[in-house]
């Protein structure tokens, strides 16, 4: 299941780090180190989610940097960490199931396709896109509920810093105030259940699930590309060097290893972001709004969103918000999996098996 050469005709193989299975990992190092690693990660991303969040529930379109430099006229800095200690707090579980179903799905089915006969670029897109479906699934089981109060946390108080005028208020945004996450998980149980903390879970993994099995695929694909061209490059440059020969091989450092990693990351994410994105907001608007019927709020429904979206913009509406999720997820999938990989490499048992 490794990427061991570029193509199977190229003068020049590139010679890179074996994959690291599952059952090649110290597990309590594993999750420490990613809580600790993928925290850190989650607080320097979360002001752009914030942006995504706002802009997605405001009924008309308010551009990034207008909305930017008036959360910091009116809220300051803190603004942009509405709802982080709640976000934090699922981080670690979260990530926990992630990485855990992420990374058996992947070999198992890895060595399922192989012994299928299917070819190795072949094997790898499919069990890196069954992968990512499956952790996805699995997430969703903490996200969504620590979603419904970080981003309810985060849309409060917000009109009064989103340019003020009738139609950039938010429509019907819950009108009960919260003074932490505890007390919005407190109030929202009590109002409406398990069900108002679970509130567009059905949504969110319509959203997920499919968006990181596109973006775990696409990765996988743009890797194998990416390479393939830096295989060429390669090939060339060792044909210049050895008059008719072919050369011993390409290793590339980290610094290489790293570059390609974003680049694919970020080629990744695009696909990804503008395929799931407007279910993303759809999914937003119902965690986050509420309707009115016989003068109480009640949960809107997913036809009553879309149609308020539509009503609001039309299918662009649905697009409100793309920038920043596309930058959220390129930063976040860049950093992701950066930080993956060298987890992976720090929470090893045996560093030998590493060598290709």
């Amino acid at each position: 299941m490794s990427l061991s050469a570029a193509e199977e005709n190229s003068a020049s193989e590139i010679h890179l780090p074996a994959d690291i299975d599952w059952h090649m990992l110290d597990k309590s190092k594993f999750f420490f180190l990613g809580a600790a690693l993928f925290s850190g990660v989650s607080a320097a991303l979360y002001p752009v989610v914030v942006l995504k969040t706002r802009q997605q529930v405001l009924p008309a379109h308010i551009s990034s940097l207008k909305l930017s430099l008036s959360i910091m006229n009116h809220e300051g800095v803190r603004g942009f960490y509405r709802g982080f200690g709640t976000s934090l707090t699922g981080t670690i579980p979260a990530r926990a199931l992630y990485m855990t179903a992420l990374e058996v799905t992947k070999s198992s089915v890895g060595t399922a396709t192989v012994r299928l006969g299917f070819s190795d670029t072949t094997a790898t897109a499919i069990a890196n896109a069954a992968a990512g479906l499956s952790s996805a699934m699995a997430a969703q089981l903490v996200w969504t509920p620590i979603d419904v109060v970080s981003q309810r946390l985060m849309v409060q108080d917000c009109n009064g810093s989103s340019i003020k005028s009738g139609k950039n208020m938010i429509p019907s945004s819950s009108s009960c105030r919260y003074a932490n996450g505890i007390d919005a998980f407190r109030k929202i149980l009590n109002a409406d259940g398990p069900r108002g903390l679970y509130r567009g879970f059905g949504i969110s993994i319509l959203t997920y699930a499919p968006s990181n099995a596109v973006w775990w695929a696409s990765y996988s694909v743009a890797h194998r590309l990416v390479w393939s061209g830096v295989g060429c490059y390669a090939s060339k440059k060792d044909e210049n060097a050895v008059n008719g020969g072919g050369g011993c091989g390409y290793r590339p450092g980290s610094k290489e290893m790293v570059a390609v990693q974003g680049v694919c990351a970020a080629m990744a994410s695009g696909v990804s972001a503008m395929i799931t994105m407007p279910l993303d907001t759809i999914k937003t608007r119902l965690q986050v709004l509420d309707g009115e019927e016989n003068g109480r709020a009640r949960p809107l429904t997913v036809m009553q969103t879309v149609r308020n979206l539509v009503k609001e913009g039309g299918f662009a509406a649905c697009y409100r918000g793309l920038g920043p999720r596309w930058v959220s997820m390129s930063m976040s999938a860049t950093t992701m999996i950066t930080t993956y990989e060298f987890l992976k490499r720090l929470s090893t048992k045996n560093r030998e098996s590493l060598t290709p």
